[in-house]
């Protein structure tokens, strides 16, 4: 994933969950993970279908997570 589109989605994320201690780390050129501190939270994937480029955040919430609510 270029260097650009990490801190242009790194930015729009901490403006709208609210947080400066969120980071996007690259992975692969289509690929990339989103950490709230250290702790890893979601994938960001790159689809570039038809000439739009679109950005998938997939977030998986474990029931376990849960019962620390």
């Amino acid at each position: 994933m270029k260097k650009e589109d990490l801190a242009r989605l790194e930015a729009y994320l901490k403006k709208t969950f609210g947080t400066k201690n969120l980071t996007v780390r690259s992975k692969k050129d289509d690929f990339a993970e989103v950490f709230v501190g250290e702790e890893f939270v979601a994938t960001i994937t790159i689809d570039d279908e038809d000439g739009e480029l679109a950005f998938q955040f997939q977030m998986a919430i474990l029931e376990l997570d849960l019962q620390e609510v």
